[in-house]
């Protein structure tokens, strides 16, 4: 059964290590697993006066969670916790009441940070939110990747053996909880 995998980068910037580390993700996907990057940048700021007819970027981010077997989020951590960005486009499709595109859904989560405790708080602030969402989260390993810049090469291509390693294993753990393992 081939698996197709909806990633989800936190950041905008072009040359965000986050989105390199998806890109890490889908060099090492096991045969079978297909990951495509979404980008977030079109979406606009949540306003609960437009969920009934939201913009049509919301409505093709909806659409490709509901198609994705799963979700892999790979963000920073702004400010001890989740990058706006990123806590907008979650909030965008779990709305209106009653069409939350996150319910059942499998997703991993990663992340990669200069600082030497990675993304540690982001990724705890994210599990809350997901304990609303009803998603069914992988919980091991975890991917809260410090000490970024030596980790990846001139070109921002994940190069530390230990973390590749690390990536693998999660998209292999997010694999088998689709795959009900």
């Amino acid at each position: 059964m081939s698996l197709n995998i909806l990633g989800i980068c936190g950041s905008l910037r072009k040359v965000s290590l986050n989105k390199s580390l998806l890109h890490a993700a889908i060099e090492l996907a096991p045969p079978g697993v297909t990951i495509e990057i979404a980008d977030l940048a079109a979406i606009p700021p949540y306003n609960q006066d437009d969920e009934m007819n939201p913009p049509e970027a919301v409505v093709a981010f909806k659409e490709r969670i509901r198609t994705a077997d799963g979700v892999l989020f790979s963000t920073p951590e702004y400010n001890y916790s989740i990058p706006g960005v990123l806590k907008n486009a979650i909030d965008w499709a779990s709305r209106p009441y009653g069409d939350n595109v996150w319910d059942g859904k499998p997703v991993a989560l990663m992340g990669t940070s200069p600082s030497p405790v990675g993304t540690a708080r982001c990724q705890y602030h994210l599990r809350q939110a997901f304990l609303f969402l009803n998603v069914r989260a992988v919980t091991r390993p975890e991917v809260m990747l410090g000490n970024a810049p030596g980790r990846f090469d001139a070109n921002s291509r994940l190069v530390d053996e230990k973390s590749r390693e690390m990536v693998g294993r999660l998209v292999e753990a997010l694999a088998a909880l689709i795959r009900g393992r």
